[in-house]
């Protein structure tokens, strides 16, 4: 499974290279051209069966991470996070630190050292170091200089029905776009698109779509499950095992209507349930991609996963097949008519 191995790879923000290694490795003889960018976002393109509109399907490379910002003299490396990272999460954890990945530990104080008032509350992340067993300053500084990264030292597992590992958010987008260039060609130019810095700001995308300049957009996550029990009853923003997650709207996009009908009813032709993701919640690249030039219609489709932004998630196999399934299928009924819809927001008035 491709998720295992993208799941593996180091590549916080910034720093995405071995990922887009593992990628291009993957779909390298699938498309007929592909480049890397300024940003290091990987472009490629896969010939139609006919010509018509351009596709650009995207998913980012990054994950969640930190960053060196200084070794102290009792030779702890200092850090900030890089993207959204709950301070919570953080102590105890094992990472892996640098460019030669050395194994460290953030650190925290032994339960029975801490205060009341320390255990009821999270610890400030300026308040936080991790351990890579230096000895002092000069030697925590030969294994991490300032700016280097460090992400969770978690691996990947397959449990059966579910497999858990590190930055499914957005590994799992990205095995589905190579899945789908494996199941290629379509009766457009496709324009599968890996993008970088997605964590920190939707920045690659941003880049990426300047340069495709697509006619409508589909954007591939692993999204926000928050499925859990609660002490009082109110609507999860999405699932595990309930199916392809299609999102009508979050922080950053209202998708587009036309979009959201299509997929939705290619599912249903399909038999596939879908969920809807509770609006409001998280964003993605298509908060860049549909403000691109003229604008881009566009549509995040996801898989949920537990515990995202964390050291470990978990996510459902079916889920997963189900939503590459699904993406197959609409991609192969866009047509340009899909944007000629009645209710769509390109209309010209004419004398």
């Amino acid at each position: 499974m491709i998720l295992e191995a993208l799941s593996n790879a180091f590549g916080p923000s910034g720093c995405e290279q071995d990922v887009r290694a593992l990628v291009l490795e993957q779909i390298r003889g699938r498309v007929d051209t592909w480049r890397v960018d300024h940003l290091g976002n990987l472009l490629a393109w896969q010939r139609g069966t006919s010509d018509g509109l351009k596709v650009m399907v995207a998913a980012h490379l990054d994950e969640v991470g930190l960053m060196v910002t200084h070794a102290d003299d009792a030779g702890f490396l200092r850090f900030v996070t890089v993207g959204g990272i709950d301070a919570r999460v953080l102590p105890a954890k094992r990472v892996l630190v640098g460019k030669e990945r050395v194994p460290g530990v953030i650190a925290v104080k032994p339960v029975h050292k801490t205060t009341a008032d320390e255990r009821s509350r999270a610890i400030p992340v300026d308040q936080l170091v991790i351990d890579v067993g230096a000895t002092g300053k000069a030697e925590a500084e030969k294994i991490a200089a300032k700016g280097d990264y460090a992400v969770f030292a978690t691996r990947f597992q397959d449990l059966g029905g579910v497999v858990v590992g590190k930055a499914f958010d957005d590994r799992v987008g990205c095995a589905m776009l190579i899945e789908l260039v494996r199941r290629g060609p379509y009766p457009f130019a496709f324009h599968p698109v890996f993008t970088t810095m997605e964590e920190i700001g939707l920045r690659g995308a941003r880049v990426a779509a300047f340069t495709v300049a697509p006619d409508l957009a589909f954007v591939l996550e692993g999204t926000i499950c928050d499925d859990s029990p609660k002490q009082r009853e109110e609507s999860p923003t999405t699932e595990l095992g309930k199916g392809p997650v299609v999102s009508v709207a979050d922080g950053s996009v209202i998708a587009d209507p036309r979009l959201v009908r299509h997929v939705l009813r290619t599912a249903q032709e399909m038999g596939i349930s879908c969920q809807i993701k509770q609006p409001g919640k998280g964003g993605t690249d298509a908060g860049a991609i549909h403000l691109t030039r003229s604008g881009v219609p566009s549509l995040p489709v996801s898989v949920a996963c537990r515990y995202i932004h964390s050291p470990v998630a978990m996510l459902s196999k079916r889920d997963l097949g189900q939503t590459v399934d699904l993406l197959e299928q609409s991609l192969r009924r866009v047509t340009p008519a899909l944007l000629a819809d009645a209710d769509g927001a390109s209309e010209t008035s004419r004398p």
